[in-house]
């Protein structure tokens, strides 16, 4: 009885041993699939372009700040929220950029620092 309940977990850790080693080869055979594909971008990045629209767009929201905020003092009817509102976006908007522009500029100190 005793070596009965012994052959019959034997045979059960045996089992999941198999188990086991039929879904490592799985794994590796999808790994070994998976690395002969070569993926290329569809469109390469044009990061002066993306940066030339972002700054663009900073440009357009502080013109556009500029513009209400001129009317306003010219007396048109144009609300006291709707004025703050944009010069808080124009703020906002110069501010990201600067950030950015200073993130940049440091990750660049640090590569031409960088020991070779």
């Amino acid at each position: 009885m005793i070596k009965s309940n012994y052959e019959s977990s034997i045979a059960s850790l045996m089992q999941q041993v198999e188990n086991h080693k039929q879904r490592l080869n799985a794994l590796r055979n999808e790994d070994r699939s998976a690395s002969n594909i070569q993926l290329q971008p569809k469109d390469p990045i044009d990061y002066p372009e993306i940066a030339a629209k972002a700054l663009q767009a900073v440009s357009n929201t502080q013109m556009e700040s500029k513009t209400i905020k001129e009317a306003y003092e010219r007396g048109e009817d144009i609300p006291l929220t709707e004025v703050v509102l944009s010069m808080q976006k124009s703020s906002l908007a110069f501010e990201s950029t600067l950030q950015v522009r200073n993130k940049v500029l440091k990750a660049y100190d640090d590569i031409m620092n960088m020991p070779v």
